[in-house]
């Protein structure tokens, strides 16, 4: 969770650090600080409670130097507060360490150095590492040595960054399970949590692997491993422009985000549709025709919308290849002591491709011999790298903690998925040629759904004021609910819940009411009838219905109707999901809520 920015060169360091931390707030957003030196000794630090703009304001005009490490903060250990602000120092005031992820042995390494004579100033488990590194110091002692030696006590997880003033021609990092980007310049270098803050600098970067180290200067690098092993690392190049960053013109960065589906979808879909053989080219999984004939079942691993989304692609499996499939939460799926099966393939989900608890899910896997693809957006994230094969979403930047364009085309990388199995099974050309043409459609279908913005913020700016909504639908309709209910909640704050509408009747129905409004999911399919009933049933006890609909029901069944275009009946669930980022957003905004970033959350979750 949290942002890290580092550089090295011959420039002033502060100005760069402020706008990397900028373009990382959405990481993490409680407090941020950077520390610098330079040629002229010492060490120069500034931290601040808040947003970044808060300490870009607290910054002194004469804080200068040419290297310098920053940091913006979610908290986990500690309440946000300028203290407990990063960078922490030593008590020399020479060491300062910026810190991502949890030192799971901090409180026994804080007992150990206060004995040593360690005097600590906050509450976070990242002081004891500035105390460890200052420790392991010495005058013959290089700065990486010291912080190897270091990272040897230390049980957890880290992305860290380390300067000493005393060295200021260098600047440390190392990785383990929280992610660290290295930024090549001309004589000059960077160092980030996430390439984000990078583009507009350099479009060459390399990836540090769990369990390396690199030491910066500003005209290069070395990587080594914790055991002082060195390793080569070849730089790749990042293919996001830098407009990607920006709002756009839009009010946030989510309203921008929903509207570039569009285009994101067509992304997700170029080059991978086969009309000929009504099918779908997915060189990236590493499987032949025979390998995928011999899966039996598809286990599909994700957190929060992931994995939403992997219970809409666990439908299309299942529909399209007749394949059994199923999808559960990563955060608890390794806890379970899971059974690893030969003839099942799993499926990681993440956006960032850097999500902890789903990177610690596929290595349990793979130590178990299972075989892992990855769904993520950002190419050469740690979970892209640890599986066997996969798919790249190509959904561009997504900087809203809240997934909308990510989510969408995680759904359409799990319906190609789907044909593809499918025509290797039993999915015949006709059925391959109807999906194949409506994944075609989707994109000027959402552009449809995306019109009708303005009648959809009247809608929410009325329902906002519910203390409750209850969300629900049938089959396919379920994990939309359960998707339309996360949004609702992550960045309104309003409380919402998410039912089988086919379970209403079994409990649920007893908070029915007046003031608890419903969102049903009601698709002219198979089950329209039966969605119809229920609609009657909640308007017999006087509930109030926002129906999201391929066509008004009658006005006795709902008070208001979003009506969207009739796709596939496997896909319609992917439309019906549009109107219900729409309705969050706009009930956030009617409510005066920090859209892009809600209180508690972040974007890219890397520790548990």
């Amino acid at each position: 969770m949290c942002g890290i920015v580092a550089y090295i060169g011959p420039k002033d360091a502060t100005a760069f650090l402020l706008e990397g931390l900028a373009r990382l707030e959405y990481r993490g957003y409680d407090s941020a600080g950077v520390a610098v030196t330079g040629k002229s000794g010492g060490l120069k630090v500034c931290k601040a409670k808040g947003r970044v703009a808060d300490l870009a304001a607290a910054v002194p005009a004469r804080f200068k130097g040419t290297t310098g490490i920053g940091h913006t903060r979610w908290a986990t250990h500690g309440e946000p507060s300028d203290a407990n602000a990063h960078p922490h120092t030593d008590n020399a005031g020479n060491i300062a360490v910026v810190h991502n992820g949890i030192i799971e042995n901090a409180e026994e390494l804080r007992a150990r150095l206060t004995a040593d004579g360690a005097v600590f100033h906050s509450e976070t488990d990242t002081e004891v590492l500035a105390h460890l590194v200052a420790a392991h110091t010495g005058e013959d002692t290089e700065l990486e040595e010291a912080v190897r030696a270091a990272l040897k006590h230390v049980v957890g997880t880290y992305g860290i960054a380390v300067v000493d003033a005393r060295r200021p021609d260098r600047i440390v990092v190392a990785r383990n399970g929280s992610p660290i980007v290295l930024g090549l310049g001309e004589k000059e270098m960077f160092a980030a949590s996430d390439v984000s803050a990078l583009v507009r600098y350099t479009r060459q970067v390399v990836h540090l692997e769990d369990g390396e180290l690199a030491v910066v200067r500003a005209d290069g690098f070395r990587t080594f491993t914790e055991d002082a092993r060195t390793v080569t690392r070849q730089p790749s190049t990042v293919d996001w422009e830098v407009g990607a960053f920006d709002t756009g013109g839009y009010e946030h960065y989510l309203l921008k985000e929903i509207h570039e589906q569009p285009a994101a979808v067509e992304r997700t879909l170029s080059g991978r549709l086969d009309e000929r053989f009504a099918t779908a080219h997915l060189g990236g999984l590493n499987l032949d025709a025979r390998e995928l004939r011999e899966i039996r079942r598809v286990k599909i691993l994700g957190c929060g919308s992931a994995y939403y989304a992997g219970e809409m692609g666990a439908q299309l499996i299942e529909e399209l290849a007749r394949i059994p499939a199923h999808s559960e939460p990563a955060s608890e799926f390794r806890y379970r002591n899971p059974v690893i099966e030969a003839d099942t393939l799993y499926v990681a989900v993440s956006q960032s491709g850097e999500t902890y608890d789903t990177l610690a899910a596929v290595q349990e896997i793979k130590r178990k011999g299972g075989r892992v693809l990855g769904v993520v957006n950002t190419v050469g994230s740690a979970i892209a790298r640890e599986c066997d094969g996969g798919i790249y979403l190509h959904a561009g930047p997504e900087i809203s903690v809240a997934s909308t364009k990510a989510f969408t085309s995680t759904v359409i990388a799990f319906a190609l998925l789907a044909l593809h199995f499918g025509r290797i099974h039993d999915l015949s050309p006709a059925d391959g040629r109807r999906i194949v043409g409506a994944l075609k459609a989707l994109p000027g279908h959402i552009r449809q759904i995306l019109e009708q913005q303005d009648a959809i913020a009247k809608l929410a700016a009325e329902y906002a004021d519910n203390a409750g909504m209850m969300f629900i639908g049938r089959v396919r309709g379920y994990p939309v609910a359960r998707e339309g209910a996360q949004k609702l909640k992550e960045i309104s704050y309003v409380h919402a819940e998410a039912y089988p509408a086919s379970e209403l009747k079994h409990g649920p129905l007893a908070l029915i009411s007046p003031e608890l409004p419903t969102v049903a999911l009601v698709p002219d399919d198979e089950l329209l009838d039966k969605n119809l009933t229920t609609l009657g049933e909640i308007k017999a006890r006087s509930g109030r219905v926002l129906a999201i609909a391929h066509r008004e029901p009658d006005a006795k069944l709902a008070d208001h109707c979003i009506v969207v275009p009739k796709s596939e009946p496997e896909l319609d669930p992917l439309l019906l999901n549009i109107p219900l980022q729409l309705l969050a957003y706009h009930a956030a905004v009617a409510l005066g809520r920090d859209v892009d970033k809600p209180r508690n959350l972040a974007k890219s979750v890397t520790v548990e």
